[in-house]
């Protein structure tokens, strides 16, 4: 490629939400910083938070308490030692955010030292409509802002309100009205564009990660498309942090950004990572059931004493299926409506936070209450149809406490990783601390890394400037690189690989005269509502099978003559490519080759978790296993740079006495 089409930095940060910029933010100045966005800065998931950010900081309150909570709502699956040590730092996360700016809701008392404090990083903090173009535009004067007191008298956070959300046995939850996401995202922003060290790059798609051509054993920067220009670049790095979110836009409702496609998944898979717990989507319970609006109904709604009723009897049905009633982890909550949806028909439940106080609604609750109002919805006297919708992806890619990946050089952080702090289904809020925590601890070890790469890298060129050519790299390497260990695993059987199978797409109807980009995109529809069928809140073999062998028929589709110039058995050829040239078509197809490959694997894990547990149901498995595993896919790679060539052939595997259809890998 030219060197129009190169660009080099010390870190390669995918992705800008609140993972991406907390570690950002959190590294040396001395450091080069490229924060690539996919699409508009406030296009990502922390963007649309709206309850808070989960921590210990209540009196009354323990980080054993949190564990403990967590734990329980993981249903087996967390990493207990990697959950306490991520939450353990919660207070230090929630002081730090206050550094930043963040204006964290404070008890009355604190209403006029918080309006000062708001008032000493931006008083446009709160306006609804600030965007990446108001930002870029923004006179920030960098002197002002570093130097700014932010002090414990400012904004204390044994003094900010906290609120309760499902799943927590007391209030912990710190929030910025009901748009926190909007406020830590503003303020994070502000920040990042106020560093000299950092370059932030909306409209920046990552298409695959970079490794040592001659080593291949360390991530060394991303391919990229820029939408702005339509062409694509080389961003070589000397570490590379992936923040890129989750996969929420595989189904037809979801809370997420339609950027949220797993992408990012998919390139630490295809690069060496391993992938665990993908068959576990958190479903939120109370999605706006109103046209197709992908609006969030906050859990804290029910924390302070909303209620679920069903629209044709008037009962209040979550008494009857929990305990906790509408304070039920989360799992619980969207079954419970799910079932009530099936039986009434109607598409949706009640919601009623009516027999609250107005004024008490209308301050802390001021975005809902204003969002619902122009839709006809006064929620101080009308009840809010609410109904489950894809939200949250418990599982990723293999991560530890610091960010490590499986492969030298790749930290995540964010919806993307898998920690283990939320195993079979996450407590409410501790996503957005999960951001932080990680971030702030790959922003500690990354210079680390860096200096001892430097040390090989010397030590590299002396012995092939001497007769000591015995030098094991690889070996090297994993001497500065911990991967992270799982405990307690499943291995999931991958797809069968082959490019001689005949032509199953004949016979399908839907996809044999789809030719071009309009084609794909509707294949990406039709992919959601499958995905949103077979793979829900409650599962079963027949569906999941449904699901395999319909992916498998677009997969094979993707094959077909008509497509060839852009991939006849390539995902990754177009990209791999010198020239930077990637036409829209291309973008398409490998996006929705891509989303098809993750399907697979989602369909994969949960036909072989024959269990329930957590957000995963199997109607014909209803029961727990007896000991809870991790799911873990291993890293597939060819050969050929890591080219994948997909299709699905299934056989039948016995499971004691029942017989399931599976599939397997040569």
């Amino acid at each position: 490629m030219s060197a129009d089409n190169v660009r080099q930095t010390d870190v390669l940060i995918i992705g800008a939400g609140l993972a991406g910029l907390s570690t950002a933010l959190s590294l040396p100045k001395s450091l080069s910083i490229m924060v690539l966005s996919k699409a508009a800065l406030e296009v990502c998931s922390s963007h649309y938070a709206q309850g808070g950010i989960a921590a210990s900081l209540d009196q009354n309150d323990s980080v054993t308490d949190h564990v403990a909570d967590t734990l329980i709502a993981g249903a087996g699956l967390c990493d207990a030692n990697n959950t306490t040590e991520i939450l353990s730092e919660g207070q230090q996360a929630i002081q730090w955010l206050c550094e930043q700016g963040v204006p964290f809701t404070q008890n009355p008392q604190q209403d006029t030292k918080q309006r000062t404090f708001t008032d000493l990083n931006n008083t446009d903090l709160n306006n609804t409509d600030l965007n990446s173009t108001d930002l870029n535009n923004t006179d920030l004067n960098n002197t002002d802002l570093n130097n700014t007191d932010l002090n414990s008298t400012d904004l204390e956070i044994n003094s900010l309100h906290l609120t309760k959300e499902g799943g927590h046995g007391c209030r912990r939850v710190a929030h910025a009205d009901d748009a926190t996401g909007r406020h830590v995202m503003e303020a994070l922003t502000i920040k990042a564009h106020a560093a000299s060290n950092i370059t932030i790059l909306p409209y920046h798609e990552a298409l695959n990660l970079l490794k040592d051509p001659i080593t291949n054993n360390h991530c060394q920067g991303a391919r990229v498309f820029d939408h702005n220009s339509h062409r694509q670049l080389t961003v070589y790095s000397r570490a590379v942090v992936l923040a890129s979110g989750g996969l929420g836009q595989l189904f037809q409702r979801a809370s997420a950004p339609n950027v949220c496609v797993g992408d990012g998944v998919m390139m630490a898979w295809q690069a060496g990572c391993r992938l665990a717990n993908l068959e576990f989507i958190q479903f939120h319970p109370t999605g706006l059931a109103l046209a197709d609006s992908s609006f969030l109904i906050s859990e804290a709604l029910r924390g302070e004493g909303g209620r679920l009723y069903c629209p044709q009897t008037g009962r209040r049905f979550m008494l009857d299926v929990d305990d906790r009633a509408e304070l039920a982890p989360r799992d619980i909550v969207a079954r419970a409506i799910a079932e009530q949806i099936n039986v009434n028909g109607l598409g949706y439940v009640h919601l009623d936070v009516s027999h609250l106080p107005a004024p008490f609604l209308q301050e802390h609750f001021p975005q809902i209450y204003q969002t619902l109002l122009t839709l006809g919805i006064d929620i101080t006297t009308d009840p809010i149809p609410v109904a489950p919708t894809a939200h949250y992806s418990c599982g990723g890619v293999v991560t530890s406490v610091n960010g490590m990946t499986d492969v030298a050089g790749l930290y995540a952080a964010g919806e993307v990783a898998h920690t283990g702090l939320h195993g079979a289904n996450r407590l409410a809020s501790n996503s957005l601390l999960e951001c932080v925590v990680v971030g702030r601890n790959i922003a500690t070890d990354l210079p680390r890394y860096l200096a001892e790469m430097e040390a090989l890298d010397a030590k590299l060129y002396i012995n092939l400037h001497t007769t000591a050519y015995h030098l094991n790299l690889n070996a090297s390497a994993d001497d500065i690189w911990t991967a992270p260990v799982l405990k307690n695993t499943q291995s999931i059987t991958l797809p069968y690989f082959t490019s001689s199978t005949s032509t199953l797409y004949e016979h399908n109807e839907d996809i044999k005269h789809c030719h071009n980009d309009a084609d794909m995109t509707e294949v990406i529809a039709k992919l959601k509502s499958l995905m949103t069928a077979n793979m829900g809140i409650t599962r079963s073999a027949r569906e999941l099978e449904g699901a395999l062998e319909q992916i498998q028929q677009w997969q094979q589709w993707l094959k077909k003559p008509e497509l060839s110039s852009l991939s006849s058995s390539d995902s990754n050829s177009n990209i791999n490519r010198k020239d930077s040239a990637v036409s829209i078509d291309e973008l398409t197809h490998l996006q929705l080759a891509r989303q098809l490959q993750l399907a697979t694997l989602i369909v994969q894990s949960a036909s072989q978790r024959l269990e329930s547990r957590g957000g995963h149901y199997r109607t014909d498995y209803p029961n727990l296993a007896v000991t809870p595993r991790t799911s873990v896919i291993n890293s597939l790679l060819d050969p050929r740079e890591g080219s994948i060539d997909w299709l699905i052939k299934p056989i039948i595997v016995h499971s004691g006495a029942r017989i399931i259809k599976a599939t397997t890998a040569t």
